[in-house]
């Protein structure tokens, strides 16, 4: 985890088109290959390509979603709301660490979970039931992030990023993703989200 020096990131490039669309972020301590047999998809049929250089070209609901290493963890851009879909997510975590982040700005929807070993340790979401008290692991951000927030707006413009980093040691930013390499491919969607 990462030290309580906290600054705002700078999440503009998400704005706009980024944010007017559906994206799940996922970042999970294992290697793409693994993340993508337990999504029930096949490594051989993802090909490589670039994250979007322009924000009109993010994928869309029903396209194929991205997957890149960084470091020891893989991060996963889904178009959609997988990131939300807590039978993926906890299984996804099983012996290892997730968090994800999702949203639709326009809105005003803004997704947020911790998980460890098959168990949500931490969320935030506006239409379900989900665990919103504070673990003492993440009291400390918390406390840095209302100093940065006082008015702690939508996760998504800045919060989640920080927490994020603090559970990972990832900031992720524009330049990080498009200097990533990725595999796009798909795989079955959940029955229910």
């Amino acid at each position: 985890m990462t030290s309580m020096t906290m600054r705002p990131p700078d999440v503009s490039w998400l704005h706009g088109e980024y944010g007017e669309e559906c994206y799940s972020f996922i970042y999970i301590r294992a290697t793409p290959e693994q993340v993508v047999t337990r999504l029930g998809g096949r490594w051989e049929d993802f090909t490589p390509g670039p994250f979007p250089d322009d924000p009109d070209d993010f994928p869309h609901h029903g396209e194929p979603l991205g997957v890149a290493a960084l470091g020891d963890w893989t991060f996963v851009l889904d178009p959609d709301w997988l990131g939300t879909c807590e039978s993926v997510i906890t299984e996804l975590s099983r012996g290892t660490r997730l968090v994800s982040q999702a949203a639709l700005a326009i809105k005003g929807l803004d997704y947020f979970f911790w998980c460890e070993n098959g168990e949500i340790r931490y969320g935030w979401g506006y239409d379900e039931e989900h665990p919103t008290e504070t673990p003492d692991e993440l009291r400390d951000a918390m406390a840095a992030i209302d100093r940065l927030y006082p008015t702690f707006p939508e996760l998504y413009t800045g919060p989640a990023f920080l927490l994020v980093e603090h559970l990972t040691g990832i900031m992720p930013s524009e330049q990080l993703l498009k200097d990533a390499a990725f595999m796009w491919g798909v795989v079955p969607r959940p029955a229910t989200g």
